[in-house]
């Protein structure tokens, strides 16, 4: 009986769908790919800008590991240069600026183990309210730059 019970309890695990599941963003800006990986956490009811993610503090931009940055071309972001790399990709969110920041140090867990003194650039863009509920965190490279939406909140910077 322990056995049904566990490999029914396993299946049912496997049919569950990740709470915040693995995210690509990718586009082309000016022969640039850029390629944005992410985990994509769901809004589940919960006030998600200055409650789940506080402002002014540095957030991981996704769930689980650290979301990553890629350009393979050296691009301006904000008009300031991001070379071409791969960089882990956080955000300090506020009311009506939000800072990107691209770390050197790709691969890391969340933002626990942050360092600003790896950063390679920070840009402050501004932070609107939209009309329209993003249920789950989505990036989407357009064709001027990227842009992060997530509940009613969202940020973008231009990429040239």
């Amino acid at each position: 009986m322990l056995t049904a019970f566990f490999v029914y309890g396993t299946s049912m695990a496997q049919d569950e769908k990740p709470k915040s599941p693995p995210a690509t963003a990718t586009g082309e800006i000016n022969g640039a790919t850029i390629t944005i990986n992410y985990s994509s956490p769901s809004v589940r009811g919960r006030v998600i800008w200055g409650d789940l993610v506080p402002f002014d503090q540095v957030w991981r931009a996704g769930a689980n590991e650290a979301t990553t940055f890629q350009t393979s071309k050296d691009i301006m972001v904000e008009g300031e240069k991001l070379p071409a790399g791969t960089y882990s990709f956080f955000i300090i969110p506020g009311e009506m600026e939000t800072t990107f920041i691209f770390n050197e140090v790709a691969e890391q867990w969340g933002s626990g183990k942050y360092d600003e003194a790896k950063d390679v650039l920070r840009v402050t863009v501004s932070s609107m309210q939209t009309s329209t509920m993003e249920e789950q965190l989505v990036y989407e490279v357009t064709k001027g730059g990227f842009e992060v939406r997530w509940e009613h909140g969202k940020a973008k910077a231009s990429i040239k």
